[in-house]
């Protein structure tokens, strides 16, 4: 059965269609073409037309004249639009007309650089051209690295590399440096939070130091749709850019069906599970023979799924390669293979987190299941635009858990559809990033004592502290580096702190074998001692957690039961910067604990039972907005200890704000104390989950009206009669019209004037 025959027999399938709210079908659009640009080397012009190119679309046109014309650019269009034309001519006829010319081109993961690394030399072959492209990351051997160094053109690498690989080693590095005239950046949507504010302190480096050595490249991004590309990308490199957003490349025809889940309890409004209904949809889509791909919002679910849908497959010899899962902490090797098996087909259908969001080459996928809202309109659109990559007709569905943020879009479809409210957020300028880096740029090149880095204007107060600290030294009018460690190493870009965890498979006492890793703040839930760990469908339990040494142990198990640990989080206001009537913004220390865990059966998810769980509690500095509640608002609301309207007003404010923010929802954190005791009153904190925050807090700080409005009618709206899931959280008496009276009067007396 293909696609469109499958979408016709759920048409007509009254069960199916009793879940579903909205069912979107988007046209084929066709192409809209110019002529090539005058002038365009024979050689390019050759190879475009070995692939029957003989017009480009309208924005790759527009992004080759103005890149040729010495401007900056930011291109936004859809996946599969050719985006890669954008910058890769531009650069091609660059070298061809100057061949000492360089570019460098930047992609966020090490998988997305190869694959487009294959894309350019595949392209430089059919012009017949000596132009060298290479990438250069952790996996290029030794003995290639100085050539790539001399005879690279074009160096496709990630900006760890760039980090810790190629900047502090730029001596090495001449040819490039000297000659540099584009810096690609692909993908930009993806530098948000700790690893864009990162990456902008990478290009202020990578700026600096080209400056040193005479040389301005130009930029190229490229984004999938989000509210600001230009915004991020003039804050990612520091320059202005020309906005192409106008996309001319064509599109199938696309099905977008809005699938909630049916209501199990009427009385409490809760609903049949998120996973076990993308489960009867992925299998469905398995046993029909459509390609598919399912993304799942945790690692847990996505192992959770793929165990379940490898069971459909399963030949006679245990063979179950058909179905893969794929997320972070699995290893390079595992990965590539996983991505090969989707190009060639042996891959049938894949679960994954948003490690798959970005546009590798995945073949020929035709659905797509979201098991759960991915936490904004921008990455639901590039997860749904995996699938349907040929310009074939493709269908997303979407399944909608009890969330409020989830139970909101799927029951207004308008606000998916229309534009999108949300901004991908950085701040360059966080001081533990900022620090890290500085120390990062004063051992590649001296500080004069009146340089700035980036546009920050407490650049030297900060290399007086470098150099109290017997870091920098200040001579002749600049600080040098005097430290005997090398600062690159000690910073990661992923993650405000680099302490990943080591995931060992000891099973086979003879062999013991690294199978994974993990970040600081997730091991605690997954990998304490006696969890069952899910890897590519496989059980394992921990045998030991070596937490100062950053080591898991684990052996192979076979149980019908997986884990899953209770968090427990406390928070204090160290301080406080700003304030706008009852909402203040500033610097909180998050403390958090796991105690316990509990086994969950497999397929049926009944609870098991219980575990204690003992690890240390683990602090975090970041920052926070708050709402400080007087007594008066709480007058005549009938939920004991004003408890019950607080919940609700948290719950929702934890799953709408992340709309707003353009963020995941594990992004941020919604806590309340009904007597806190920093502010010795009810209070509400929605905080950033990184360390130094990231912004985001500061952002819900001046949106505090907006998201409080959204709660109310989000609330208000909801059909249940007392509260549910899917408003308030927990059900109570009067939980939900508690709420909405609470949050009307704050809007009232706060937020009026």
């Amino acid at each position: 059965m293909n696609l469109d025959q499958y979408l016709d027999s759920l048409r007509q399938n009254p069960a199916f269609l009793s879940c579903v709210t909205h069912w979107e079908v988007l046209p084929a659009q066709p192409a809209r073409l110019m002529d090539m640009p005058a002038g365009l080397s024979e050689p390019i012009v050759r190879a475009l037309h070995k692939r029957g190119i003989y017009q480009l679309y309208t924005h790759q046109r527009r992004a080759v004249d103005a890149a040729l014309s010495g401007r900056s650019i930011t291109v936004v269009t859809p996946t599969a639009s050719g985006k890669t034309y954008c910058y890769n001519l531009p650069v091609l006829e660059t070298i061809l007309r100057d061949r000492n010319a360089r570019a460098l081109y930047l992609f966020p993961t090490k998988a997305l650089a190869a694959d487009q690394n294959a894309e350019i030399n595949a392209f430089i072959a059919d012009m017949g051209e000596e132009v060298k492209a290479f990438t250069y990351d952790g996996d290029t051997p030794v003995n290639a690295r100085n050539a790539v160094r001399l005879a690279g053109h074009i160096v496709l690498t990630n900006p760890d590399m760039l980090h810790s690989g190629i900047l502090p080693h730029h001596t090495k590095w001449v040819k490039l440096f000297e000659n540099l005239r584009y810096v690609v950046i692909d993908e930009i949507h993806a530098y948000r939070g700790v690893f864009g504010s990162n990456l902008a302190n990478v290009i202020r480096r990578l700026r600096r130091i080209c400056a040193f050595y005479g040389a301005h490249p130009q930029f190229v991004c490229c984004s999938a749709t989000i509210a600001n590309p230009g915004e991020l990308a003039a804050r990612l490199t520091g320059l202005p850019t020309d906005l192409i957003d106008e996309s001319g490349a064509p599109m199938g025809e696309r099905h977008f069906i809005f699938y909630n889940p049916p209501v199990v309890n009427e009385q409490l409004g809760i609903r049949a599970g998120a996973v076990a209904h993308a489960r009867r949809i992925a299998s469905s889509l398995l046993k029909n023979d459509i390609y598919s791909i399912t993304f799942a919002r945790s690692r847990l679910n996505v192992e959770v799924l793929t165990t379940y849908l490898k069971r459909l497959v399963r030949d006679q010899l245990g063979r179950d390669d058909a179905v893969r899962g794929y997320r972070g902490g699995y290893l390079p090797t595992l990965r590539r293979e996983i991505e090969r098996g989707l190009r060639d087909g042996t891959v049938k259908a894949v679960v994954s987190t948003n490690a798959l969001e970005l546009g590798i080459d995945i073949g020929q996928l035709e659905a797509c299941v979201l098991c759960g809202y991915p936490g904004s309109v921008a990455s639901t659109w590039q997860q749904a635009g995996r699938a349907g990559r040929r310009k074939s007709t493709s269908a997303t569905f979407f399944v909608a858990s009890s969330a409020p943020q989830d139970q909101y879009i799927v029951n207004h479809p308008e606000y998916f559809f229309q534009q999108s409210p949300e901004h991908a957020l950085i701040n360059p300028d966080n001081l533990y990033i900022l620090l890290n880096h500085l120390k990062c740029a004063a051992y590649e090149l001296p500080f004069a004592q009146d340089e700035r880095f980036g546009e920050n204007e407490g650049t030297q107060d900060m290399l007086q502290y470098l150099e109290e600290e017997h870091i920098l030294h200040l001579a002749g009018g600049k600080y040098h580096w005097m430290a005997e460690e090398f600062p690159a190493s000690d910073v990661s870009l992923r993650t405000a702190l680099d302490e990943n965890f080591l995931i060992i498979d000891i099973t086979n006492p003879d062999h013991h074998e690294v199978i994974g890793e993990m970040d600081r703040y997730t091991v605690p839930m997954l990998l304490h001692d006696r969890a069952i760990y899910l890897h590519n469908a496989t059980q394992y339990q921990v045998e030991k957690l070596d937490f100062p040494a950053k080591r898991a142990y684990i052996k192979h198990v076979d149980v019908d039961y997986y884990t899953d640990a209770d968090l427990s989080v406390s928070l204090r206001v160290l301080d406080e910067f700003k304030r706008r009537g009852c909402c203040a913004f500033g610097e909180v220390l998050v403390s958090s604990l796991v105690t316990m865990f509990k086994k969950m059966k497999f397929d049926t998810h009944e609870n098991l039972g219980y575990g204690e769980v003992n690890l240390p509690e683990l602090e975090m500095h970041t920052t926070a907005c708050w709402l400080e509640l007087n007594d008066e608002l709480f007058a005549g609301l009938e939920s004991e200890d004003a408890h019950g309207a607080m919940a609700g007003v948290a719950h929702a404010l934890s799953m709408l704000a992340p709309l707003y923010l353009m963020c995941a929802t594990w992004d941020i954190n919604v806590r309340y104390h009904v007597k806190d005791p920093f502010t010795d009153r009810p209070t509400l904190y929605l905080y950033d989950t990184v360390t130094g925050g990231v912004g985001l807090a500061d952002k819900a700080f001046d949106m505090m009206p907006v998201l409080l409005s959204r709660a109310r009618e989000t609330i208000a709206a909801c059909p249940c009669e007392k509260g549910c899931p899917s408003c308030v959280g927990t059900p109570s008496e009067n939980g939900k019209r508690d709420a909405v009276t609470l949050i009307g009067r704050i809007l009232d007396e706060q937020f009026a004037r």
